[in-house]
């Protein structure tokens, strides 16, 4: 015989919410109903199929329970005392953290205003009462089949990002239209705030905003937003269109990688940033050919296309003093030309950075 007590299972989530829950195998439902047999037969039948069962008995506890659990869809009684399903149902699509979430109403009523008005609330399907479990659960596999996807594609992204930033490829996404940042990973939020953010106080980079710095959005624009933008990206196939920012004896390059979402007004657009520094560079030559620290620096700049004036005026030294260092470089690469020194030092510096442009 049934009971009219409340169920004996959980009703809640522990104080740290949704990140106490394991969505790995199963999807997680949010059972609104102020009547305790209602709410026992489809907790029992949706946990015996494999699903995570959450319950509430009224509509504040709802809201308080979507918005810590995020469940995966809710099963919302149209009809409670207080706030009822229709006004639930209002504020969670009012709400940008819960307002993706599929609702199913269960209503005992039937006449079309009452379905319209479910449907206007935010509902996606219903279920009249008496409630069939077996019906239920068809219906909430055609609306959860898309918030697994979303859920598969969404953990196929992170562990792809993660994958960048462990190989040192920082990424980030940007709406073209407008420069906002999507999303980023921890060390492209990093380089971001390294090389765009405010220095603060202490002399430390502050926190980089949500939009892309302009060079990156000017270098966006110039690539995917022109008239003539179908035909440069076809043409860059072969090498992505790339962007230079130094900073001393560092340099960050932005690689235009992919569209990743819909191309309505540009769409948005994976970038790969990687950091490259000079000083790593001349140093992995010093030890290759066994050159001094200075001399090293001069060849670095030889391969960078600098003239003895140049490399002076960067290091620091006179032309002549240039010019002795790069006679000792030339007799220790066995060569007798800058051409012929550039040559061997880049091709050992792409051995060891194969990231160097140039």
């Amino acid at each position: 015989m049934m009971t009219t007590t409340a169920p004996s299972y959980p009703p809640g989530l522990p104080a740290t919410g949704a990140a106490a829950l394991d969505r790995s195998d199963s999807d997680v439902v949010l059972i609104v109903d102020d009547v305790p047999d209602n709410l026992a037969v489809l907790h029992d039948a949706l946990d015996e199929s494999g699903y995570t069962v959450l319950v509430a008995m009224h509509g504040e506890a709802a809201l308080q329970r979507a918005a810590q659990a995020l469940p995966d869809i809710v099963l919302l009684d149209a009809m409670m005392p207080g706030m009822d399903g229709f006004e639930v149902a209002r504020r969670l699509k009012a709400s940008p953290a819960t307002a993706h979430i599929p609702i199913i109403f269960k209503t005992g009523l039937t006449e079309t205003e009452h379905l319209v008005a479910a449907l206007e609330a935010g509902g996606v399907d219903y279920v009249t009462k008496p409630i069939k479990p077996r019906e239920v659960m068809a219906r909430m596999g055609v609306h959860l089949g898309a918030a697994r996807k979303a859920r598969q594609d969404a953990r196929q992204a992170r562990e792809a990002r993660n994958a960048l930033d462990a190989f040192g490829y920082a990424s980030i996404t940007v709406r073209a239209v407008d420069g906002r940042i999507v999303w980023q990973t921890p060390l492209a939020r990093e380089l971001l705030q390294s090389y765009f953010g405010e220095v603060g106080p202490d002399g430390t980079p502050t926190a980089f905003g949500q939009w892309a710095p302009e060079p990156v959005q000017a270098w966006l624009r110039r690539h995917v937003l022109a008239d003539n933008a179908a035909e440069l990206l076809a043409a860059s196939l072969a090498e992505p269109p790339r962007l230079a920012v130094e900073q001393g004896a560092r340099r960050l390059t932005f690689r235009l990688h992919q569209q990743a979402g819909d191309s309505a007004g540009g769409g948005d657009w994976l970038i790969v940033m990687r950091e490259v520094s000079d000083a790593k560079i001349i140093e992995s030559m010093s030890l290759s050919f066994k050159l001094t620290a200075r001399e090293a620096e001069v060849l670095y700049w030889v391969v960078k296309g600098k003239i003895n004036r140049d490399i002076g005026d960067i290091l620091g030294a006179s032309p002549a003093t240039v010019k002795k260092h790069l006679e000792r470089v030339f007799a220790k690469l066995g060569v007798e030309t800058r051409t012929a020194a550039a040559g061997m030092a880049m091709n050992r510096i792409r051995q060891l950075h194969p990231q160097f442009e140039g």
